[in-house]
């Protein structure tokens, strides 16, 4: 669905669109995973029951699963940022300003694309970013971490990143936390700070099926 919409956007005959959803277990290798970042095989992912994808997205290995809200959003680059760089620093602040409504502070590590929070003097990442721009047009996106099994990340590197675990909101914070509540700040923050208008806002549960995903339009000036 992702390629097809950004063939749509390429070719103008759909609007930029936002894509908010949770993904089956499964494990996703971007263009920058290393054998040391899978420290015990492929094979042993796939044992696992996960799903196991390459993708041409940057960055290295990650997980999703449900409980984890992941965004794609398929815009044309040049309407929304003056580049790759702004852009990323543009989807970290929608995930550090969601995280500030459950009263968890989330920040930037420089040189380390993604969001973290310190957690007894360690640094520990909620939400990771990995993107690809095709022809002035983005691919890929966010994943944030709301209220799912982590044990997973235990059996890869993350990111590539050394030395900074997974957690997730539902770990930092008291109350239950509904990934479907996250996923409407998500959006609202989305068009605040990226300086746009929903046109077609479709209010689909944010579930991992085919048909669990909510598509957000942005509206063309």
């Amino acid at each position: 669905m992702q390629q097809t919409f950004w063939s749509e956007r390429w070719t103008n005959q759909r609007p930029d669109t936002l894509l908010l959803l949770q993904h089956d277990p499964v494990f996703t290798l971007g263009r920058s995973t290393s054998a040391q970042h899978i420290p015990h095989g492929e094979m042993t992912l796939r044992n696992s029951g996960a799903a196991v994808e390459r993708t041409n997205r940057g960055g290295s290995i990650t997980y999703h699963a449900p409980g984890q809200l992941v965004g794609y959003p398929i815009v044309k680059l040049g309407r929304v940022a003056s580049g790759p760089r702004e852009y990323v620093w543009l989807l970290e602040e929608v995930l550090i300003r969601t995280l500030a409504l459950w009263g968890i502070a989330g920040h930037r590590l420089n040189g380390k694309p993604g969001v973290f929070v310190r957690v007894e003097d360690r640094e520990c990442k909620i939400a990771s970013i990995g993107i690809r721009v095709d022809r002035g047009v983005t691919l890929h996106g966010f994943a944030l971490n709301v209220d799912l099994d982590l044990l997973p990340f235990s059996t890869i590197v993350p990111c590539g990143l050394e030395d900074y675990p997974a957690i997730s909101m539902a770990v930092m914070h008291v109350d239950p936390i509904s990934v479907d509540r996250v996923a409407e700040s998500v959006a609202d923050l989305f068009a605040e700070l990226f300086q746009v208008a929903w046109d077609d806002r479709e209010p689909r549960p944010y579930r991992p099926t085919p048909d669990g995903l909510s598509v957000a339009s942005i509206k063309e000036d």
